[in-house]
Parts: C-alpha cells; structure tokens; sequence
C-alpha cells in the first residue's frame, strides 16, 4: 500500500522530491531595464518579438522560453512527458498556439497570475507519482495582449491608478526530473478561491492578498512551520499596495512575515525610474523572477528554502462587466537546495 503524502488540510510533502533541472526566462524591453535585467535568458529587443500581433508576441515568447529550458536541462523536446502550461487570454491562446508544433502532450490551465505555482504543482506531482520521467511548467504573460482581454486597448490611453500593477511581458519554463539540478520541489499548498467583495479592476494586489493569505496560513499550519522556517516567503504579483494587506492579514492570524517576505512584482521594475506605480503582475511576472532571481540563489545556496507563492485575480471582461466580484487564488511551493 503506498504511504500517503498528504500533509495537514490541504498541503503535500514529497517521499521523492521533483527536481528542477532547467529553467528559462525570456522578457520584454521594458523588463529588460529593470533591476533583474542581466539576469534573463532573452531580452527582446521590442515588444512585438517579430510579430504583427500582441498575441502571436506571446506565442513567441512561450516558445523561446521552453526550448531555452528544454536545452538548458540538456534534452530535447521529445524527452518532455507532459506539458502544464497557461497564459492569461481567452482560450489560452498564447499558449496553444505557441506550442502546438512542440509535440508534446499538455495540459492547459488558467489560474490566473497563480498560474506558475499551479503548473508547477502539477509538473511535479506527475514526476513524483511516477507519471512522467519529465515534465515541463511553462508560463507567460503579454502587457499588451491583457490590457486588451482585460482593461482598454492601448490605443485608448487611458490613465491608471496609483494602485495599478503593469503587466509584464515575459514568459517563463521550468523542466523537472525525479533528479539532478540543485534545487528540489519538496512539498505544495494548492490554494482555494478567496473572496472578499473586492470589484477594482485596477487593484489587483487587493483582490490577491487575501489568498496569499490563506495558502501562507495554510503552508504553516499544515507544515507545522513559522516564517523564518523559510528564508523568502515570495508572493507573485501583489505589488506594493497588496504587500502591505497581506502582511496586515497575517499578523492578525499570528504570523510576522515582514521580514521573509518579498514580492515578485515589487522585484521586476524600479517603479520610480520605469512608473509602473504598484508593480508588476501577469503570469509571467513570478515565472522570470523565479527563474531569473529566486533559483539562482536557490542552486547557490544562498537561500536553503523559499515558500513560493503566485498569485490570481480571477476575473475576466465579462464577469466584470457584469459586476461580479473579482476573487483571488495562490498555490504554495515549496523549494530547497539539495
């Protein structure tokens, strides 16, 4: 009989822990001029990456980033099992359509900007059922292409609140084997959908931290952990105004994560040199910091173990319009050095 690998309410620890052999973050220019900019795979030179589309741009940048990761980890695409991937767009366009000549079997997913911890979570559950030998996670996400799923078309030229995000344009891949590499997926928190009312599209870190939250909460409970446990607790795409409400919500619940805390979108720009006002978000914002800046540090030694959670406003224009709420969902990833 196998031993079960559930942990707590809602948490896995891994008997055999996936691990990361490859990885691999293409950007846009504008990202290409913030702090992280040296340390992406591929900077392209403008927006467009050599299409007529925003959502071909994207397409693009998916495919760069796994054939990067894929080569990077030292094999070729037919070796990838399953491919657990996602982007922000109505019928993951910039997905299917980026990868439909790859050849590989994949799973399409929205979770929002939560959608690198979702494909992760699943990357590595299949590597350490004995599912696949590998597996691919891959992400992205286009400023242009969500500002016209989601807002206004850049044409408008609308203005934006203070306590707006902007989306990055990047894409990100990660390749994950039973073993190799420096860096092991030891445990996941799947979050639940979180609801607290919120209906300002253009604060997004409200509507996510509320599940950041909880799947944090979540993670320490089922774990039997406290935050210096973790030498980063790293949220996705909260930005400013939702760092503050999420570390608010959690000294409530017990938990200090002040110090352990950092926030992928906080990270990717200089929102006084770039105005980019609260942050970065997207699916692509936690992708490239992970793979730029978080698993460096991570094969280094640097940092021996991160608590990585994105997160995602779930909504969509329709939704929206017609007055729904927008609720929020974070999954939890748990990364070691080995």
């Amino acid at each position: 009989m196998a031993v079960s690998q559930m942990r707590g309410k809602q948490s896995v620890e891994f008997h055999e822990a996936p691990h990361i052999i490859g990885s691999a973050s293409v950007a846009g220019p504008k990202e290409g001029e913030g702090p992280l900019g040296e340390a992406f795979d591929l900077i392209a030179p403008e927006a467009e990456f050599g299409e007529d589309t925003w959502e071909k741009a994207e397409s693009t940048m998916q495919k760069e980033a796994l054939q990067t990761a894929v080569r990077k980890a030292g094999l070729s695409l037919w070796q990838i099992r399953y491919l657990y991937g996602g982007d922000l767009l109505a019928q993951l366009t910039a997905t299917f359509f980026g990868n439909e000549e790859a050849g590989v079997p994949m799973f399409g997913l929205y979770g929002a900007c939560s959608t690198c911890g979702e494909s992760l979570t699943l990357a590595a559950m299949a590597v350490a059922a004995g599912y696949a030998d590998h597996t691919a996670a891959l992400t992205s996400s286009h400023f242009g292409s969500a500002e016209k799923e989601f807002r206004f078309p850049l044409g408008y030229g609308n203005q934006r609140p203070l306590s707006a995000t902007w989306t990055v344009t990047g894409s990100g891949a990660f390749i994950l084997a039973a073993r190799g590499g420096h860096v092991r997926v030891t445990g996941v928190t799947p979050g639940k959908i979180v609801d607290m009312g919120v209906r300002d599209n253009m604060n997004m870190g409200a509507c996510m931290a509320p599940a950041a939250c909880d799947t944090i909460y979540q993670n320490m409970m089922d774990f039997n952990r406290q935050p210096q446990d973790y030498d980063r607790i790293i949220t996705g795409d909260l930005g400013y105004v939702g760092q503050t409400i999420l570390t608010d919500l959690l000294k409530e619940k017990g938990f200090d994560i002040s110090e352990q805390h950092m926030d992928c979108g906080i990270e990717i720009y200089d929102r006084e040199k770039q105005d980019t006002h609260a942050g970065g978000s997207g699916c692509g914002c936690s992708a490239v910091v992970l793979a730029a800046l978080v698993l460096p540090k991570l094969c280094q030694g640097i940092w021996k173990r991160v608590l990585f959670v994105p997160t995602g406003a779930l909504l969509s224009k329709v939704s929206f319009n017609e007055g729904q709420t927008i609720p929020g969902i974070a999954h939890g990833v748990v990364l070691e050095h080995c």
